[in-house]
């Protein structure tokens, strides 16, 4: 699962940077498998499961909103851990360069991210997965002089679900092997004021999803059309992640920003490799289109016994990949 941080882009304007900035138990299964259906680790949102895993590294190149743009290159590293079988947590760390035309380069780590996150529910007969989270990106533990990171915290409880249609009659065919992902959030900063750009710090509601067709599905549970194997590993995805500032943002704009991401996954059974596009939203998005690629290892499937297992309450269970 890919903690894609919901901070705000950091760009060469500062104010810009603070604007944007009954119950089932759950199955000890690897990484994200609800019945039958695997909905794999998202690059922009989140999957609604928790897991051990990581994500390392993941990298993505935007131009901001500025005119004119500036170039941004992240490289960050993700890495979850399972506590018991229903509670993980998430640490997350990103290394950001803006390249601003005529002016200088910021470069610097972003503040920390951690997220502990709860599997409230699982449904395998619906393929159904319900997560609840609270994202904390810690102020001051990035890099602040540079203009990379903030001196204050964020606080964005976070509600996850996923939803396979592999419950559809058979009469529907290939449409069973659709999913959709999504999450929704409310961001809090620790401060309301920024007394050095003398703007407000904005609540925002950040929110996005993903649709997913698995060809690995499709094979195991609908129709085997003997295609080639490397198509078989395939997951065709769109994301989308956007925010809105929704309060306590006097002066500064309620424009809705974010991405539309069409790509795909390559699911192996021990890594997954994804590509996609970032296409803008609109104009105070960014320019031009940009991509985020990452290289996601499976924990659970790979260390079985040790890193890969929850660490309280649990019990070896064997891998469980994608049936191809």
């Amino acid at each position: 699962m890919f903690r894609n941080s919901w901070r705000p882009r950091a760009c060469a304007l500062a104010p810009i940077l603070v604007a944007s900035s009954v119950i089932m138990p759950s199955i000890a299964f690897a990484h994200c498998f609800v019945g039958a259906r695997f909905l794999p680790a998202t690059l922009a949102t989140d999957d609604p499961c928790v897991a051990d895993e990581m994500s390392l590294p993941t990298v993505s190149f935007s131009k901001t909103a500025d005119s004119p743009p500036a170039s941004e290159w992240d490289v960050s590293i993700d890495f979850a851990k399972r506590i018991t079988e229903d509670f993980g947590i998430t640490v997350g760390e990103a290394w950001k360069q803006i390249r601003q035309p005529g002016g200088p380069t910021l470069a610097g780590f972003d503040n920390l991210e951690t997220t502990p996150q709860y599997q409230l529910y699982k449904n395998s007969e619906h393929e159904l997965a319900l997560l609840l989270g609270l994202v904390v990106d810690w102020g001051s533990t990035g890099a602040i002089n540079s203009g990379i990171a903030t001196p204050f915290s964020t606080l964005t409880p976070t509600f996850y679900f996923g939803k396979g249609f592999g419950d559809l009659p058979d009469e529907a065919g290939w449409l069973r092997a659709f999913a959709v992902t999504g999450q929704i959030g409310y961001q809090v900063p620790t401060r309301s004021f920024d007394v050095v750009q003398n703007v407000f710090i904005p609540q925002v509601l950040i929110y996005g999803g993903s649709v997913q067709f698995s060809m690995p599905y499709l094979k195991s549970e609908v129709r085997d059309y003997e295609l080639p194997d490397f198509i078989n590993h395939l997951i065709p995805i769109v994301e989308a992640q956007l925010q809105t500032p929704v309060a306590n943002n006097f002066g500064n704009s309620f424009v809705t920003t974010g991405t539309v991401n069409p790509g795909v996954i390559w699911v192996g059974n021990y890594f997954q490799v994804g590509a996609e596009a970032a296409i803008p939203v609109n104009r105070a998005s960014g320019s031009g289109v940009g991509f985020v690629a990452q290289l996601h290892l499976y924990l659970d499937d790979m260390f079985p016994s040790t890193i890969g297992r929850p660490l309280l309450g649990g019990t070896t269970a064997p891998p469980r990949s994608p049936s191809f």
